[in-house]
Protein backbone atom coordinates (compact mmCIF):
# COMPACT_ATOMS: atom_id res chain seq x y z
CA UNK A 1 0.00 0.00 0.00
CA UNK A 2 1.47 3.33 -1.01
CA UNK A 3 1.64 5.68 1.95
CA UNK A 4 0.54 9.27 1.61
CA UNK A 5 3.24 11.63 2.77
CA UNK A 6 2.28 13.91 5.63
CA UNK A 7 2.94 17.62 5.29
CA UNK A 8 4.33 17.71 8.78
CA UNK A 9 8.03 18.47 8.40
CA UNK A 10 10.18 18.74 11.48
CA UNK A 11 13.18 20.87 10.61
CA UNK A 12 15.18 20.11 13.67
CA UNK A 13 15.17 18.20 16.93
CA UNK A 14 14.88 20.11 20.17
CA UNK A 15 17.37 18.94 22.71
CA UNK A 16 17.18 19.88 26.35
CA UNK A 17 19.88 21.73 28.22
CA UNK A 18 22.41 19.08 29.20
CA UNK A 19 23.15 18.49 32.83
CA UNK A 20 26.70 18.67 34.07
CA UNK A 21 27.60 15.10 34.92
CA UNK A 22 30.50 14.80 37.33
CA UNK A 23 32.42 11.82 36.01
CA UNK A 24 34.66 11.66 39.04
CA UNK A 25 31.59 10.66 41.06
CA UNK A 26 30.96 7.53 39.06
CA UNK A 27 29.53 5.06 41.50
CA UNK A 28 25.88 5.26 42.48
CA UNK A 29 24.97 3.15 45.47
CA UNK A 30 21.48 1.68 45.80
CA UNK A 31 19.40 3.50 48.33
CA UNK A 32 15.83 3.77 49.50
CA UNK A 33 14.08 5.67 46.74
CA UNK A 34 11.90 8.09 48.64
CA UNK A 35 13.52 11.38 47.68
CA UNK A 36 11.44 14.06 46.03
CA UNK A 37 11.90 14.39 42.28
CA UNK A 38 14.58 16.81 41.17
CA UNK A 39 13.89 19.58 38.70
CA UNK A 40 13.27 18.14 35.28
CA UNK A 41 11.73 14.90 36.54
CA UNK A 42 8.14 14.00 37.22
CA UNK A 43 6.20 11.24 38.88
CA UNK A 44 3.48 9.75 36.69
CA UNK A 45 0.66 7.35 37.45
CA UNK A 46 2.00 3.84 37.22
CA UNK A 47 5.43 4.81 38.44
CA UNK A 48 6.56 2.60 41.28
CA UNK A 49 9.29 2.02 43.81
CA UNK A 50 11.64 -0.96 43.99
CA UNK A 51 10.84 -3.67 46.48
CA UNK A 52 12.86 -3.32 49.68
CA UNK A 53 16.23 -5.10 49.45
CA UNK A 54 15.59 -6.19 45.88
CA UNK A 55 18.61 -7.98 44.44
CA UNK A 56 17.47 -6.85 40.99
CA UNK A 57 17.57 -3.20 42.05
CA UNK A 58 21.06 -3.75 43.40
CA UNK A 59 22.15 -5.44 40.18
CA UNK A 60 20.69 -2.61 38.09
CA UNK A 61 22.85 -0.14 40.02
CA UNK A 62 25.90 -2.38 39.71
CA UNK A 63 25.40 -2.68 35.98
CA UNK A 64 25.12 1.08 35.59
CA UNK A 65 28.32 1.55 37.58
CA UNK A 66 30.07 -0.92 35.29
CA UNK A 67 28.84 1.06 32.29
CA UNK A 68 30.00 4.37 33.73
CA UNK A 69 33.39 2.93 34.60
CA UNK A 70 33.98 1.27 31.23
CA UNK A 71 31.74 2.73 28.50
CA UNK A 72 30.89 6.34 29.38
CA UNK A 73 33.16 8.90 27.70
CA UNK A 74 34.09 12.48 28.54
CA UNK A 75 31.68 13.55 25.79
CA UNK A 76 28.66 11.83 27.44
CA UNK A 77 28.58 9.20 24.73
CA UNK A 78 28.97 5.45 25.30
CA UNK A 79 31.44 3.13 23.60
CA UNK A 80 29.89 0.37 21.54
CA UNK A 81 32.01 -2.32 23.18
CA UNK A 82 35.26 -2.93 25.03
CA UNK A 83 36.93 -4.47 21.98
CA UNK A 84 37.41 -3.37 18.37
CA UNK A 85 34.58 -0.82 18.52
CA UNK A 86 35.71 0.91 21.71
CA UNK A 87 36.20 4.17 19.81
CA UNK A 88 32.81 4.02 18.07
CA UNK A 89 29.26 4.85 19.13
CA UNK A 90 26.32 2.96 17.62
CA UNK A 91 22.96 4.64 17.66
CA UNK A 92 20.77 1.91 19.05
CA UNK A 93 23.34 1.04 21.71
CA UNK A 94 23.29 4.53 23.15
CA UNK A 95 19.50 4.71 22.80
CA UNK A 96 19.30 1.50 24.84
CA UNK A 97 21.41 3.06 27.60
CA UNK A 98 19.16 6.12 27.66
CA UNK A 99 16.22 3.72 27.92
CA UNK A 100 17.87 1.94 30.84
CA UNK A 101 18.47 5.17 32.73
CA UNK A 102 14.90 6.30 32.05
CA UNK A 103 13.69 3.18 33.87
CA UNK A 104 15.84 4.06 36.88
CA UNK A 105 14.22 7.51 36.94
CA UNK A 106 10.77 5.94 36.57
CA UNK A 107 11.54 3.85 39.62
CA UNK A 108 12.17 7.07 41.51
CA UNK A 109 15.96 7.42 41.45
CA UNK A 110 16.46 10.86 39.96
CA UNK A 111 20.26 10.58 40.17
CA UNK A 112 20.03 8.88 36.78
CA UNK A 113 18.35 11.84 35.07
CA UNK A 114 21.66 13.60 34.24
CA UNK A 115 22.99 10.48 32.50
CA UNK A 116 19.76 10.14 30.54
CA UNK A 117 19.60 13.79 29.50
CA UNK A 118 23.30 14.18 28.71
CA UNK A 119 23.33 11.17 26.41
CA UNK A 120 20.15 12.42 24.76
CA UNK A 121 21.78 15.80 24.08
CA UNK A 122 24.82 14.01 22.63
CA UNK A 123 22.57 12.12 20.21
CA UNK A 124 22.16 15.37 18.24
CA UNK A 125 25.53 14.55 16.71
CA UNK A 126 24.08 11.49 14.98
CA UNK A 127 21.08 13.26 13.48
CA UNK A 128 21.47 14.39 9.88
CA UNK A 129 21.05 18.16 9.69
CA UNK A 130 18.51 18.22 6.88
CA UNK A 131 14.74 18.89 6.85
CA UNK A 132 14.07 15.14 6.75
CA UNK A 133 16.76 14.21 9.26
CA UNK A 134 17.16 10.67 10.56
CA UNK A 135 19.83 9.07 12.71
CA UNK A 136 23.00 7.67 11.21
CA UNK A 137 24.13 4.28 12.46
CA UNK A 138 27.49 5.26 13.97
CA UNK A 139 29.74 8.12 15.03
CA UNK A 140 33.04 8.78 16.79
CA UNK A 141 33.10 9.17 20.55
CA UNK A 142 33.19 12.95 20.32
CA UNK A 143 30.22 13.01 17.95
CA UNK A 144 32.15 13.63 14.77
CA UNK A 145 32.00 11.44 11.69
CA UNK A 146 28.35 10.38 11.89
CA UNK A 147 27.88 8.02 8.98
CA UNK A 148 26.58 4.70 7.75
CA UNK A 149 23.16 3.63 6.62
CA UNK A 150 20.16 4.80 8.59
CA UNK A 151 18.36 1.84 10.10
CA UNK A 152 14.63 2.09 10.54
CA UNK A 153 14.54 -0.13 13.63
CA UNK A 154 17.31 1.91 15.28
CA UNK A 155 15.48 5.15 14.54
CA UNK A 156 12.17 3.76 15.77
CA UNK A 157 13.79 2.52 18.98
CA UNK A 158 15.20 6.00 19.58
CA UNK A 159 11.73 7.46 19.13
CA UNK A 160 10.21 4.96 21.58
CA UNK A 161 13.04 5.69 24.00
CA UNK A 162 12.31 9.40 23.92
CA UNK A 163 8.68 8.73 24.80
CA UNK A 164 9.86 6.76 27.83
CA UNK A 165 11.99 9.76 28.78
CA UNK A 166 9.04 12.07 28.14
CA UNK A 167 7.12 10.19 30.83
CA UNK A 168 9.70 10.93 33.52
CA UNK A 169 10.57 14.56 32.79
CA UNK A 170 8.94 18.00 32.95
CA UNK A 171 9.12 21.38 31.32
CA UNK A 172 11.29 22.17 28.32
CA UNK A 173 13.16 18.88 28.65
CA UNK A 174 9.89 17.00 28.36
CA UNK A 175 8.87 19.02 25.32
CA UNK A 176 12.24 18.30 23.71
CA UNK A 177 11.79 14.55 24.13
CA UNK A 178 8.35 14.64 22.51
CA UNK A 179 9.59 16.80 19.64
CA UNK A 180 12.46 14.38 19.05
CA UNK A 181 10.10 11.40 18.96
CA UNK A 182 7.92 13.24 16.46
CA UNK A 183 10.96 14.10 14.36
CA UNK A 184 11.85 10.40 14.18
CA UNK A 185 8.26 9.58 13.18
CA UNK A 186 8.38 12.29 10.53
CA UNK A 187 11.56 10.75 9.13
CA UNK A 188 9.93 7.32 8.97
CA UNK A 189 6.79 8.65 7.31
CA UNK A 190 8.53 10.66 4.63
CA UNK A 191 11.76 8.86 3.72
CA UNK A 192 10.28 6.47 1.16
CA UNK A 193 11.48 3.33 2.99
CA UNK A 194 7.87 2.14 3.25
CA UNK A 195 6.82 1.07 -0.25
CA UNK A 196 4.47 -1.21 -2.16
CA UNK A 197 6.86 -4.15 -2.32
CA UNK A 198 5.09 -7.11 -0.66
CA UNK A 199 2.11 -4.83 -0.06
CA UNK A 200 3.86 -2.41 2.27
CA UNK A 201 6.21 -2.54 5.23
CA UNK A 202 9.43 -0.75 6.09
CA UNK A 203 12.72 -1.92 4.66
CA UNK A 204 15.46 -2.44 7.23
CA UNK A 205 17.54 0.57 6.17
CA UNK A 206 17.89 3.33 3.62
CA UNK A 207 20.56 1.61 1.53
CA UNK A 208 19.50 1.78 -2.14
CA UNK A 209 20.11 -1.97 -2.34
CA UNK A 210 17.01 -2.99 -0.42
CA UNK A 211 17.54 -6.35 1.25
CA UNK A 212 14.93 -7.26 3.87
CA UNK A 213 11.71 -6.14 5.55
CA UNK A 214 11.95 -7.42 9.15
CA UNK A 215 9.37 -7.83 11.88
CA UNK A 216 11.49 -5.94 14.42
CA UNK A 217 11.72 -2.83 12.24
CA UNK A 218 8.00 -2.66 11.67
CA UNK A 219 7.06 -3.66 15.21
CA UNK A 220 9.11 -0.83 16.73
CA UNK A 221 7.65 1.67 14.26
CA UNK A 222 4.18 0.38 15.18
CA UNK A 223 4.93 1.09 18.83
CA UNK A 224 6.17 4.59 18.10
CA UNK A 225 3.17 5.61 16.00
CA UNK A 226 0.47 4.28 18.33
CA UNK A 227 2.13 5.93 21.31
CA UNK A 228 2.38 9.25 19.48
CA UNK A 229 -1.29 9.00 18.58
CA UNK A 230 -2.11 8.47 22.24
CA UNK A 231 -0.14 11.58 23.21
CA UNK A 232 -1.10 13.94 20.39
CA UNK A 233 -4.42 12.71 19.04
CA UNK A 234 -3.10 13.20 15.50
CA UNK A 235 -4.94 10.69 13.33
CA UNK A 236 -2.11 10.26 10.83
CA UNK A 237 -0.12 8.54 13.57
CA UNK A 238 -3.03 6.15 14.14
CA UNK A 239 -3.32 5.53 10.39
CA UNK A 240 0.34 4.61 10.20
CA UNK A 241 0.14 2.40 13.28
CA UNK A 242 -2.85 0.56 11.81
CA UNK A 243 -1.21 0.17 8.40
CA UNK A 244 1.91 -1.34 9.97
CA UNK A 245 -0.14 -3.62 12.20
CA UNK A 246 -2.23 -4.84 9.28
CA UNK A 247 0.84 -5.45 7.14
CA UNK A 248 2.56 -7.42 9.90
CA UNK A 249 -0.50 -9.54 10.58
CA UNK A 250 -1.04 -10.27 6.88
CA UNK A 251 2.56 -10.91 5.91
CA UNK A 252 4.63 -11.84 8.95
CA UNK A 253 2.32 -13.82 11.23
CA UNK A 254 2.64 -17.60 11.09
CA UNK A 255 -0.64 -19.15 12.23
CA UNK A 256 0.98 -22.58 12.50
CA UNK A 257 2.69 -21.63 15.76
CA UNK A 258 1.19 -18.23 16.56
CA UNK A 259 4.43 -16.28 16.16
CA UNK A 260 5.79 -13.60 13.85
CA UNK A 261 8.49 -14.66 11.41
CA UNK A 262 11.89 -13.04 11.05
CA UNK A 263 11.76 -11.16 7.72
CA UNK A 264 10.94 -11.08 4.01
CA UNK A 265 13.96 -10.90 1.72
CA UNK A 266 14.13 -8.75 -1.41
CA UNK A 267 13.53 -11.76 -3.66
CA UNK A 268 10.30 -12.53 -1.83
CA UNK A 269 11.65 -15.36 0.34
CA UNK A 270 10.03 -15.44 3.76
CA UNK A 271 12.40 -16.44 6.55
CA UNK A 272 10.38 -18.47 9.02
CA UNK A 273 12.86 -18.43 11.88
CA UNK A 274 11.21 -17.06 15.01
CA UNK A 275 13.17 -14.65 17.19
CA UNK A 276 12.47 -14.02 20.85
CA UNK A 277 12.92 -10.25 20.60
CA UNK A 278 10.76 -9.92 17.46
CA UNK A 279 7.82 -11.43 19.26
CA UNK A 280 8.55 -9.57 22.48
CA UNK A 281 8.41 -6.33 20.49
CA UNK A 282 5.06 -7.37 19.04
CA UNK A 283 3.66 -8.23 22.48
CA UNK A 284 4.57 -4.71 23.56
CA UNK A 285 3.07 -3.22 20.40
CA UNK A 286 -0.27 -4.91 21.05
CA UNK A 287 -0.18 -3.76 24.67
CA UNK A 288 0.34 -0.19 23.48
CA UNK A 289 -2.64 -0.54 21.13
CA UNK A 290 -4.71 -1.78 24.06
CA UNK A 291 -3.53 1.04 26.34
CA UNK A 292 -4.27 3.75 23.79
CA UNK A 293 -7.52 2.43 22.28
CA UNK A 294 -8.99 0.47 25.18
CA UNK A 295 -9.89 -2.34 22.76
CA UNK A 296 -9.53 -5.57 24.72
CA UNK A 297 -8.91 -7.55 21.51
CA UNK A 298 -5.35 -6.19 21.48
CA UNK A 299 -4.77 -7.31 25.03
CA UNK A 300 -5.97 -10.77 24.05
CA UNK A 301 -3.57 -10.79 21.09
CA UNK A 302 -0.69 -9.88 23.39
CA UNK A 303 -1.61 -12.72 25.75
CA UNK A 304 -1.93 -15.26 22.93
CA UNK A 305 1.39 -14.16 21.46
CA UNK A 306 3.07 -14.52 24.85
CA UNK A 307 1.69 -18.04 25.20
CA UNK A 308 3.05 -18.93 21.77
CA UNK A 309 6.43 -17.40 22.55
CA UNK A 310 6.68 -19.41 25.74
CA UNK A 311 5.62 -22.60 23.98
CA UNK A 312 8.18 -22.25 21.19
CA UNK A 313 11.22 -20.36 22.49
CA UNK A 314 11.27 -20.99 26.23
CA UNK A 315 13.77 -23.69 27.20
CA UNK A 316 12.03 -25.64 29.96
CA UNK A 317 15.24 -27.32 31.11
CA UNK A 318 17.42 -24.22 31.45
CA UNK A 319 14.53 -21.84 32.22
CA UNK A 320 15.56 -19.17 29.72
CA UNK A 321 14.53 -17.79 26.34
CA UNK A 322 16.51 -18.96 23.33
CA UNK A 323 17.77 -16.42 20.81
CA UNK A 324 15.72 -17.90 17.97
CA UNK A 325 14.40 -21.20 16.67
CA UNK A 326 17.64 -21.90 14.76
CA UNK A 327 20.13 -20.61 17.34
CA UNK A 328 19.64 -21.79 20.94
CA UNK A 329 22.19 -19.45 22.46
CA UNK A 330 21.30 -16.77 25.02
CA UNK A 331 21.98 -13.03 24.68
CA UNK A 332 21.20 -10.36 27.32
CA UNK A 333 19.62 -7.84 24.94
CA UNK A 334 17.80 -10.10 22.49
CA UNK A 335 16.63 -12.63 25.07
CA UNK A 336 16.27 -10.10 27.86
CA UNK A 337 13.72 -8.22 25.75
CA UNK A 338 11.25 -11.00 26.52
CA UNK A 339 11.55 -10.26 30.25
CA UNK A 340 10.51 -6.68 29.56
CA UNK A 341 7.55 -7.88 27.49
CA UNK A 342 6.43 -10.31 30.20
CA UNK A 343 6.71 -7.65 32.92
CA UNK A 344 4.63 -5.26 30.82
CA UNK A 345 2.08 -7.98 30.17
CA UNK A 346 1.86 -8.68 33.88
CA UNK A 347 0.92 -5.05 34.51
CA UNK A 348 -2.08 -5.51 32.23
CA UNK A 349 -2.86 -9.16 32.96
CA UNK A 350 -1.73 -9.91 36.55
CA UNK A 351 -1.06 -13.58 35.98
CA UNK A 352 1.99 -14.46 38.11
CA UNK A 353 3.22 -16.81 35.39
CA UNK A 354 4.28 -13.83 33.25
CA UNK A 355 6.40 -12.47 36.07
CA UNK A 356 7.86 -15.91 36.70
CA UNK A 357 9.04 -16.22 33.09
CA UNK A 358 10.59 -12.77 33.27
CA UNK A 359 12.37 -13.49 36.54
CA UNK A 360 13.73 -16.90 35.60
CA UNK A 361 15.05 -15.50 32.34
CA UNK A 362 16.91 -12.75 34.21
CA UNK A 363 18.21 -15.27 36.72
CA UNK A 364 19.83 -17.33 33.97
CA UNK A 365 21.48 -14.23 32.53
CA UNK A 366 22.81 -13.28 35.96
CA UNK A 367 24.12 -16.78 36.60
CA UNK A 368 25.77 -17.50 33.26
CA UNK A 369 26.19 -14.34 31.17
CA UNK A 370 27.48 -12.16 34.00
CA UNK A 371 31.16 -11.94 34.88
CA UNK A 372 31.12 -12.02 38.70
CA UNK A 373 34.50 -10.28 38.94
CA UNK A 374 33.58 -7.07 37.16
CA UNK A 375 29.78 -7.26 36.81
CA UNK A 376 29.77 -7.07 33.01
CA UNK A 377 27.61 -9.28 30.81
CA UNK A 378 28.94 -11.43 27.97
CA UNK A 379 27.30 -11.27 24.56
CA UNK A 380 26.33 -14.95 24.19
CA UNK A 381 26.27 -18.09 26.29
CA UNK A 382 25.18 -21.57 25.30
CA UNK A 383 22.16 -23.13 26.96
CA UNK A 384 24.47 -25.15 29.21
CA UNK A 385 25.89 -21.90 30.56
CA UNK A 386 29.27 -21.99 28.82
CA UNK A 387 30.44 -18.78 27.17
CA UNK A 388 30.18 -18.87 23.38
CA UNK A 389 31.01 -15.19 22.77
CA UNK A 390 32.95 -13.32 25.45
CA UNK A 391 32.61 -9.84 23.97
CA UNK A 392 31.34 -7.16 26.34
CA UNK A 393 28.96 -4.90 24.43
CA UNK A 394 27.26 -1.79 25.73
CA UNK A 395 23.81 -2.75 24.54
CA UNK A 396 23.81 -5.91 26.66
CA UNK A 397 24.71 -3.94 29.78
CA UNK A 398 21.96 -1.43 29.03
CA UNK A 399 19.27 -4.08 28.68
CA UNK A 400 20.35 -5.89 31.83
CA UNK A 401 20.17 -2.62 33.74
CA UNK A 402 16.73 -1.87 32.36
CA UNK A 403 15.04 -5.23 32.84
CA UNK A 404 16.43 -5.65 36.35
CA UNK A 405 15.23 -2.19 37.34
CA UNK A 406 11.79 -3.16 36.00
CA UNK A 407 11.84 -6.47 37.87
CA UNK A 408 12.78 -4.74 41.12
CA UNK A 409 9.30 -3.27 41.22
CA UNK A 410 7.95 -6.74 42.01
CA UNK A 411 10.79 -8.91 43.31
Amino acid sequence: MKRKKIDLVVLFILFGIPFSCQHEIEKIEPESVEAKPTEGSIRHPGNARPMPNSIYWTRAHETHNFVVGNFLTQYNSYRADLGPNSNTVWEWYIASQILADAEMVRQGDTRYAPYMNNAYAWMHNMWENTPLGGYFARANLNGSGASGDKYMDDNALSGVTYLECYNVTTGTQRTAYLNSARAVANYLMNNGIWDNTFGGGFWWNNNPTRTVKPTQTNGLAMQLFIRLYGLTGQTYYLNWANSIRTWLENNMFDASDGLFIWQIEANGTRRYEKFTYDNAIMIEAYLEFYRVTGNNAYRTRAINLAVSLNNRLWDTTRQVYRFNTSDPRVNPAWCGWASQAMIRLYRTDPNPAWLDYAQRNINFLNTYNRNPQNGGYYTFTNLNGTISDNRIEGVDQAWMQRIQASMSEYK
